[in-house]
């Protein structure tokens, strides 16, 4: 559910969090329509997620980040 929630997060371009407390393998096909400007070529992602008996909601709340405060070029040696 991880790689899942990883890989939502490419397409969808937000943050996704597994909060299913499903481990182990799944072997899952997600087939959605890419192109929001052909709404009549398939299901959304978001609907192509509910098909799977999963859902995706809006939320806020913590998530990890790496902020790099600063940055400096390698000494010669």
């Amino acid at each position: 559910m991880k790689l899942l929630a990883a890989t939502l997060q490419g397409w969808i371009g937000d943050t996704v969090v597994d909060a299913t407390g499903l481990t182990g393998l799944f072997d899952l096909n997600l087939d959605f329509n890419v192109d929001e400007g052909k709404p009549d070529e398939g299901p959304t992602i978001f609907e192509a997620v509910q098909r799977l008996g999963l859902k995706l909601e809006a939320r806020r709340g913590p998530v990890e980040v790496v902020v790099i405060d600063h940055v400096e070029k390698p000494s010669a040696n």
